[in-house]
């Protein structure tokens, strides 16, 4: 009888105690786990808490030594009165009352005084036992201890004049002094004994004193006046006093806690006390000291046991450390888990078994189908047998209805497939040309925006030139600069129609009287052995664009129809309104199409693709930039058309110009004309971010007797805007590092004072494509074009018809 995958499905419910039990294992697994980072969490605290403890000790014993440093006391060093050096014992002994360990000062050949107890200053280094040094007497003069044998004179250096420390300055923290230090110390190997003065303040190892062999460490302050060292003041500390932190805190006796300077040497542990002081740690440990300020370790300890514990190093260099034996964490754990681990596996074993039995029940009719499945895909036909489970042989009946569909709708489908794929792959070719252009569209615009500014700088300084009183004899360099700056200007100009970026200045265009103004011009561009026919339909509307940009489009398509016919032939060029097939790549509304016809070579159809892109051509080095029909298609794209390439090799070319109509009729606009002179003594605010241009461009203003404030960018425009000058005029470049460009500084100052005049200039920028309220000048801008501007915008100008 054949059993549903239902009841099948009942059967695996015993499979369930598998993930039961690992879940089991899992839940307490994670609970030891749990515990465990418990523990290593409360070392990480108890740690960190006394490492602070440790650090405040180091850094009130270094704040002792920088205080006592700048004593005033130590003024008139290295020449001090025996009344000085008494004064500074007292405040010494006074400073470390309830510390431990002693104060000494010292110069390179004697200690001067030392605090520590039964020691008696003031001999020579050469001559006394080390930390010895010259103590006052009752009457003031300074003198050997009883039964020592006199110090040698010494010729006392005249006092030096010494500026007094600043009251009540910190104590810095000490750094590790590095090896080589100055005065020879060494880290960890500092010794109060040697009178080698150093250069910083130092925090040294523990090491055996010299004089009675006690294990103390030492911290050292320069005693610097008018930036000399003159000795040295150092204040010491015990493993005692250390080794009271750690027995204050009651830790289990199988718990490790361990103080070490920055060299690794013990100074105070638990258990043990001071009898460890002395020792290094383990190799491995120092290792991970070195690599880590702070982290959890395993390692052996010094007496033999395995531990786990958590070390953190003050800013000190000083290291604390609290560890625990290993078979703490691990305790009876590992004998509580075997249980729950050999249960589990008899479980997972039965559990195992049992759903290999079932998967092998179900298995087999789903492999059935399978085979089944494997002759429908291949498009075979399909027969349906018995599988032994009522749901797979419902399946299997259905396959076989399917199996017929499926081979009727497989022709139609491969139909309808071919035919999209050849549709995307049109799609993608047109997509790949316009991302192509885009990109190459944003590149050049960057490089000509560049461009224009170096053109600025080198056409303000030639006119600069121009106004010197040697102009006369540069006027042959000075011309040829100004030439060049005119074909660069020219050029970028070119770039920026490729970018869409280029300023225009529209104008409402019958095409009728348009190009026929053109005709002359062109016919004289394609030659004489060329006929130009100009056809113009009488119900051609107008376009709104720039008359100069599409005179440059007529004649870069004439030069090139020139190249293809060897300067012979005829050339049609037609205008008429576009039909509605011609506008469907473009955006909504009515276009005008403006075509240039030749008779040439033509095109092959691999180039067609290419030829719009900037720098592409197939023309000899030297005899062709690629900017000719870039330039079109740019000044298309700019005035929200586009421009269409058509051309079978051997029957000539055709490119179409597809402009916007515009509705509007044919108007001319007056000239305005600026007197000269017109801005002598007017204040001009010029914002530049450019260093070179920002210079080059505030002289030119200056040499046309304006008075200029500049600024590098709209902050410090605002700020020289808000300082209390009076401005006349705004000259402000567009594009600028910062939050505001120049046309949202220029409406900023607006608001601030309405009526501002305030003209714009950049070479890339979308204010030279968009409306604007204010001006826009293009760079680079000539001088007279500049002094328009500004005259226009103040208001100083005369008005006459062109």
């Amino acid at each position: 009888m054949p059993l549903s995958i239902r009841t099948r499905l009942l059967l695996l419910v015993l499979s369930v105690m598998v993930p039961s039990m690992l879940a089991a294992l899992w839940v307490s697994w994670q609970t030891w786990q749990d515990e465990q980072e418990a523990l290593v969490r409360h070392l990480r605290d108890n740690t960190r808490a006394l490492s602070m403890v440790v650090d405040k000790e180091l850094s009130q014993r270094a704040g002792i030594a920088r205080v006592l440093s700048l004593s005033r006391t130590l003024d008139s060093a290295p020449v001090l009165a025996p009344d000085d050096v008494a004064t500074l014992a007292l405040q010494s002994r006074r400073a470390m009352q309830g510390l431990g360990g002693w104060v000494e000062l010292s110069t390179p050949d004697q200690t001067l005084f030392s605090t520590r107890p039964a020691v008696v200053a003031g001999a020579p280094s050469s001559s006394a036992a080390p930390g010895a040094g010259l103590m006052p007497s009752p009457g003031g003069a300074l003198h050997p201890p009883a039964g020592a044998a006199p110090a040698p004179a010494r010729q006392s250096p005249l006092p030096l004049p010494l500026p007094s420390p600043t009251p009540g300055a910190s104590a810095p923290e000490l750094p590790v002094a590095p090896a080589g230090a100055a005065g020879g110390t060494r880290a960890g190997n500092l010794d109060p004994g040697s009178r080698a003065l150093v250069d910083k303040p130092v925090i040294g190892g523990l090491e055996p004193d010299t004089v009675t062999g006690q294990l103390r460490a030492a911290i050292v302050q320069p005693v610097e006046r008018n930036g000399r060292v003159l000795m040295n003041l150092s204040v010491t500390l015990l493993p005692q006093e250390l080794q009271a932190i750690i027995d204050a805190q009651k830790m289990p006796d199988d718990w490790t806690a361990t103080i070490m300077d920055a060299n690794g040497t013990v100074v105070a542990r638990h258990p043990g006390g001071t009898t460890y002081a002395g020792r290094r740690s383990t190799a491995d440990l120092q290792q991970r000291m070195a690599e880590h300020q702070e982290s959890v370790f395993e390692s052996t300890s010094l007496d033999g046991r395995e531990v786990i514990g958590f070390f953190s190093t003050s800013p000190q260099g000083w290291t604390f450390l609290t560890a625990v034996p290993r078979h703490t964490l691990l305790g009876g754990r590992a004998r509580a888990l075997r249980p729950i681990v050999f249960g589990s596996l008899v479980l997972i074993l039965a559990g195992f078994g049992g759903a290999l039995w079932i998967s092998r029940r179900i298995s087999r009719p789903i492999h059935q189908l399978t085979d089944i499945a494997n002759k429908l895909r291949a498009g075979e036909p399909v027969q349906a047998g018995a599988t032994g489970m009522a749901e797979c042989d419902e399946v299997a009946l259905a396959l076989e209805d399917a199996s017929a569909a499926i081979r009727q709708g497989r022709s139609e489908l491969e139909r309808r497939v071919n035919e999209a794929i050849e549709r995307t792959r049109e799609a993608e070719q047109r997509s790949s040309r316009t991302q192509r252009t885009a990109a190459l569209g944003r590149l050049t615009g960057g490089v000509a925006h560049d461009f224009n500014n170096l053109l600025g700088v080198i056409s303000n300084s030639a006119h600069l030139i121009q106004r010197s009183p040697h102009a006369e004899s540069m006027a042959m360099p000075v011309g040829a600069i100004m030439r060049s700056v005119e074909v660069g200007s020219r050029l970028t100009q070119h770039l920026l129609r490729v970018s869409g970026r280029q300023p225009v200045r529209p104008q409402v265009l019958d095409m009728g009287t348009a190009l026929g103004e053109m005709k002359e011009l062109l016919a004289t561009v394609l030659g004489k052995r060329m006929q130009l026919q100009l056809l113009v339909a009488p119900d051609t509307r107008t376009v709104q664009v720039d008359a100069a940009e599409l005179e440059l489009a007529m004649i870069n398509i004439a030069l090139n129809a020139r190249d293809a016919t060897n300067g012979m032939g005829e050339i049609l060029l037609e205008a008429r309104n576009a039909e509605p097939y011609e506008r469907q790549d473009v955006g909504p509304g009515e276009y005008v199409a403006i075509s240039f016809t030749d008779k040439g070579a033509g095109i092959p159809e691999d180039v067609q693709a290419r030829v719009f892109e900037p720098f592409f051509t197939t023309k000899e080095v030297g005899k062709g930039t690629g900017l000719g029909l870039s330039q079109v298609l740019g000044f298309c794209v700019q005035a929200g058309g586009t421009a269409r390439i058509a051309s079978q090799p051997g029957y000539g070319t055709t490119v179409t110009l597809l402009l916007p109509a515009s509705g509007s009729t044919p108007s001319v606009r007056p000239e305005l004309v600026t007197a000269p002179g017109a801005l002598a003594g007017a204040s001009v605010l010029l914002v530049e971010d450019n260093e070179e241009l920002n210079r080059v461009t505030a002289s030119l203003l200056r040499s046309l007797s304006c008075q200029v404030t500049t600024a590098a960018n709209a902050d410090e425009a605002l700020k020289q805007f808000g300082s209390g000058a009076a401005f006349d005029v705004v000259l402000s470049d567009v594009v600028m590092p910062g939050g505001m460009d120049g046309q949202a500084l220029a409406r900023e100052l607006r608001r601030r004072r309405p009526g501002l005049p305030v003209v714009l200039i950049s070479g890339f920028s979308a204010a030279l494509t968009a409306e604007s309220s204010f001006p826009v000048l293009r760079k680079p801008a000539s001088p007279a074009q500049l002094l328009d501007a500004l005259a226009r915008a103040m208001g100083k100008t005369s008005t006459s018809p062109t």
